[in-house]
């Protein structure tokens, strides 16, 4: 309960504005989105920044996005933050701050803010699979192994969860594990290259 009216708050905090302000704040939103959609993305962020406030979450969110369409991923990166501190329990917020790093190749700084959106959201499926997936491509196959068991048991029948498990569970040695695995992938998807592969790996 505690969380939710910290929130609650911290949103009645950002959008605090009286009338005027907050129909400019409309406009220039609405000018920005018409910007966007003719690919101006310098005149999208510049009508945002005629009202830019730094305890507004929306601007802040939306000037991470532009600037990460932009290419521009240091300024992405400091308005995603921003928008993060305002709202720390925004998962919105957090999975934005991940794309100008994850450009970057700042893989453990991505790692930290999963870790983060676990905190908040233990069983999020997504932060879950694709930290797993970071720490798979890192070889840190133990820390991965946790992360899609997680997945699994969430979504049994998922083929990303599966296929990476099944792999996970290979490169650990856990080869009955591993053999069930690839073959559930292959009822979800008959004649898997991935899960055929992997079959053809335990036989030899």
């Amino acid at each position: 309960m505690q969380k939710i009216i910290i929130i609650i708050i911290a949103l009645f905090l950002s959008f605090s504005a009286n009338a005027q302000e907050i129909s400019k704040i409309q406009k220039a939103f609405e000018n920005s989105y018409k910007f966007e959609k003719d690919n101006n993305l310098n005149e999208s962020i510049n009508k945002l920044i005629e009202v830019y406030s730094d305890t507004s979450y929306e601007i802040n969110l939306r000037l991470g996005w532009l600037y990460y369409q932009k290419g521009d991923f240091k300024s992405s990166e400091k308005y995603y933050s921003i928008a993060s501190a305002i709202l720390p329990y925004s998962e919105e917020a957090k999975y934005g701050l991940i794309l100008p790093m994850a450009a970057n190749a700042k893989w453990d700084a991505v790692a930290v803010i999963y870790k983060q959106i676990l905190t908040i959201s233990p069983n999020n499926v997504t932060a879950n699979y694709r930290l797993g997936l970071l720490y798979y491509n890192q070889k840190k196959f133990g820390y991965a192994q946790a992360l899609f068991e997680k997945v699994v048991n969430l979504y049994p029948f998922g083929y990303d969860g599966l296929i990476m498990y099944a792999w996970n569970s290979l490169q650990l040695g856990k080869s009955k594990e591993a053999r069930i695995l690839f073959n559930k992938v292959l009822i979800y998807s008959p004649n898997d290259k991935s899960a055929l592969e992997g079959l053809a790996i335990l036989d030899k």
